[in-house]
C-alpha cells in the first residue's frame, strides 16, 4: 500500500468537507439560513457542514483545518487547533467591533 502524499490527503479532506455541506443541506435545507459564531476562527458561519468537537462548534472551513491537521498528524486534539487560532478569533472580534462602531456612527448621523 502506497502512502498518500500530504497533497493527496489535503485534496481528499477538501472533498469530504464539501460533501458535508451538501449532505447537511440535503438533509435540512433550513441550515442554509442558520448561522453561528465559530469557536475556532470567530467568524459568523453557516451551520451546514459545521461539526461539534467536544465543547467547540467549528465552521466547515475550520473542520477542514482540523481534519487535515489530524490526518497529517500536526496535532492530536481539537484544543491544539483552538489555541493556534486564538489570534484569528481576536482579529475577527476586533473587526466586528469596528464594523459595529461604524454602523452606530452611520445611524447617529
Amino acid at each position: 500500500m502506497t502512502k498518500k502524499t500530504n497533497e493527496e490527503i489535503i485534496a481528499e479532506m477538501q472533498i469530504v468537507a464539501q460533501q458535508m455541506v451538501k449532505d447537511d443541506l440535503d438533509e435540512n435545507p433550513d441550515l442554509a439560513d442558520e448561522y453561528f459564531e465559530c469557536d475556532c476562527c470567530g467568524k459568523t458561519s453557516c451551520m451546514a457542514g459545521s461539526i461539534q468537537y467536544d465543547k467547540y462548534r467549528l465552521c466547515n472551513d475550520c473542520v477542514l483545518l482540523a481534519e487535515t491537521g489530524f490526518a497529517l498528524k500536526k496535532f492530536n486534539n481539537i484544543q491544539a487547533l483552538i489555541d493556534a487560532m486564538e489570534d484569528n478569533r481576536l482579529e475577527e472580534f476586533c473587526n466586528y467591533i469596528k464594523s459595529e462602531e461604524a454602523r452606530s456612527k452611520q445611524i447617529n448621523n
